[in-house]
């Protein structure tokens, strides 16, 4: 994100997607000479709302900040395309689509959506490039660490900011910088209020720990008696990262350095393949599951669904569904994980646990929305319980939905855990997976699994 891109989102939410979206249905009802009506106003002012309340939802803008254009064209068209199905809709149901000309409509819900997008980019592209004959802005950095260095580089790779690295201001000894810092010392932090006077310095970025408050606010008055902008470089590479954006909660801007992949449209497209995937599963498995069922029942006592407790997303107790393939059902304060030749699971279980079929009354519970098909495999309460104090981290792959398969489970981590380093290993996998989630991934691990089942790896 360049430092100009929140006011020209806001230009765009505000004035020009109003605008091309009322000034295109107008314009089609010109070329096709249809007349103008009051009904043309009330789909105007319709799809405005409606576009801007699926936008909010989407939020293509935090993929424009990121600077990820294809996504943010991705999200742009998924957008105008929900508009479009909502506007169909209540136009059919309210029988308001007959007051309305095929040709006009139909050419307005096909060129809308990249008249924005051109719209969108050629206003990024002038709005925050300065011309061939602007002004280079010079940088300073007020930090000589890991984060100032590298936004230094960032600058250097990236001419069209049309800004350049003056240097860097810091209190630390040289045996304490960054061995690839390029950039030359300026001077101590003291130093800073007098150069950029002098040098007429356009713009500061301070890289200061989060624990340099008062020194930053010491710097700040300093920086008063100049015309520089000032920036603030957050340390968050401290961190261990996932999902890290920034966003804003009511204006206020704030930085998400934990945060779940499944926001906005992501969210949208998960639920979508879950709802759409397990449906068709069910559908195909319904008589393997009628069988099994009968098989459970004929051949040892006890209910044919097992009933768990597990943790789904957020932590909150859900209750998830299997076949029965042991004599116990545990769910108590205490879970002993099946093991090779446990005594306790049935011969009818004993195949079903090794085919994964057990697994199956799950797509009830995606279908539920209490689960995802791809997702961290669900673990019983009281091992969550046991791991959450020996793991750190553990509590973060409850920040999506648990999945009846999994990346861990691919990758050779499937069924018993009964080491802690082997639990630590499936805890990697699994916030990996959150960390660089995409359809495509859910998709690879989908068929990854069909091939882990049929060579009944780890699973007893």
């Amino acid at each position: 994100m360049t430092v100009n891109d929140i006011p020209l989102i806001s230009f765009f939410q505000r004035v020009l997607d109003p605008l091309l979206i009322m000034g295109t249905l107008y314009l089609f009802s010109m070329l096709y000479e249809e007349p103008f009506t009051g009904y043309s106003l009330v789909l105007m002012i319709l799809a405005f709302f409606i576009s801007s309340a699926v936008y909010q939802h989407i939020d293509p803008y935090r993929t424009w900040r990121s600077g990820r254009m294809l996504a943010y064209a991705r999200d742009m068209l998924a957008g105008w395309g929900v508009t479009v199905a909502i506007l169909l809709f209540l136009g059919s149901v309210s029988g308001l689509s007959y007051h309305y000309d095929q040709n006009v409509v139909l050419s307005w819900f096909a060129v809308t959506p990249f008249l924005l997008l051109s719209g969108h980019l050629a206003v990024r592209k002038f709005g925050t490039d300065p011309g061939r004959d602007s002004e280079v802005r010079s940088v300073v950095i007020i930090g000589a660490n890991d984060v100032g260095v590298k936004f230094a580089a960032t600058i250097e790779k990236n001419p069209n900011l049309f800004m350049s690295v003056r240097g860097f201001f810091d209190d630390r000894t040289e045996d304490r910088r960054p061995a690839e810092m390029k950039h030359p010392m300026l001077g101590k932090m003291s130093d800073i209020a007098l150069f950029v006077r002098e040098k007429q310095i356009k713009m500061i970025f301070i890289s200061q720990p989060i624990s340099a408050q008062p020194r930053i606010t010491k710097l700040l008055d300093e920086l008063q008696d100049t015309t520089a902008s000032v920036y603030f470089l957050p340390d968050i590479y401290v961190f261990d990262l996932m999902q890290a954006r920034f966003d804003n909660v009511g204006g206020m801007p704030v930085i998400a350095i934990c945060e779940t992949p499944f926001t906005g449209f992501n969210s949208m497209v998960k639920r979508a393949s879950d709802i759409i995937l397990a449906t068709l599963i069910q559908i195909m498995l319904a008589p393997i599951m009628l069988a099994v069922a009968v098989a459970i029942k004929a051949t040892s006592p006890g209910p044919v669904i097992f009933r768990q407790r597990r943790y789904g997303l957020y932590g909150e107790e859900i209750i998830v569904y299997k076949f029965r393939s042991m004599t116990v059902a545990e769910d108590g304060a205490k879970v002993v994980q099946a093991t090779k030749n446990d005594q306790r699971v049935t011969r009818v279980g004993a195949f079903l646990r090794k085919s994964s079929l057990d697994e199956l009354p799950q797509f009830i519970n995606v279908l539920q929305g209490r689960m995802s098909i791809v997702g961290p495999r669900p673990h019983a309460v009281a091992h969550n319980e046991q791991y959450r104090k020996l793991i750190k981290g553990y509590m973060l792959r409850h920040k999506v939905k648990p999945g009846i398969t999994g990346w861990a489970q691919v990758n050779g981590l499937r069924g018993e855990t009964e080491t802690l380093d082997k639990m630590e290993a499936r805890i990697r996998y699994d916030l990996d997976y959150l960390r660089s989630w995409s359809l495509w991934l859910d998709l690879w691990i989908i068929l990854r699994t069909v091939t882990v089942v049929l060579k009944r790896e780890n699973a007893h």
